[in-house]
């Protein structure tokens, strides 16, 4: 079981624009012509940001035509946010807030031997890295720039250095490279 921070980012690092904007990733290709199939195939539980979340509820009808339904997820989510959101008929999902650990321990629980998948933003990844939980970042890197917006990972790794273990290209739009995060002491 890996912990695993899976997003698609602009070439200049953002992974939406500043008013959480995705427009841009949908014109560079089909969701199926790429390593996502796959990857959700093997994922048992995903946390995931209150802007995501927000995000995904403001535009299900984009996420019902990329996915082929408005909450494409079967696995247990846990969302991350202070305020109250909005539940979803049908849908196992745990408003949680604080300190990852605990919660990373209950979806650990749920995943079984699947991964855990952490869905964004990037802040919420960086907070799973900075407790010692997260094992690898996979980015799909898009063919465009943004200028700025929301950063894929708004932390500073350089020693030591993430671990470059693949590289593979979709179509013309993306690159993706796999990365495996060292351990070290949080």
């Amino acid at each position: 079981m890996k912990t695993q921070y899976y997003a698609a980012s602009s070439l200049d690092g953002f992974i939406a624009t500043e008013d959480d904007s995705l427009n841009w990733l949908f014109t560079l290709g089909n969701v199926d012509e790429s390593s996502y199939p796959a990857f959700i195939a093997e994922v048992g539980a995903l946390a995931m940001g209150s802007a995501t979340f927000e995000w995904m509820l403001r535009h299900a009808d984009e996420v019902a035509r990329e996915t082929g339904s408005a909450w494409p997820y079967t696995q247990p989510v846990w969302i991350f946010s202070t305020r109250e959101l909005p539940a979803i008929a049908g849908a196992e999902i745990h408003f949680v807030q604080g300190d990852v650990r605990p919660v990373h321990a209950e979806m650990s629980k749920a995943a079984g031997p699947k991964n855990i998948w952490i869905v964004g933003g990037g802040d919420l990844a960086g907070q799973f890295h900075d407790a010692g939980l997260l094992d690898e970042i996979i980015v799909q890197v898009g063919s465009v720039t943004l200028g700025k917006g929301k950063p894929l990972f708004p932390r500073r790794l350089v020693a030591p250095p993430l671990s470059l273990v693949s590289v593979q290209q979709f179509g013309s739009g993306f690159a993706e490279l796999r990365y495996q995060v060292p351990k070290s002491a949080p």
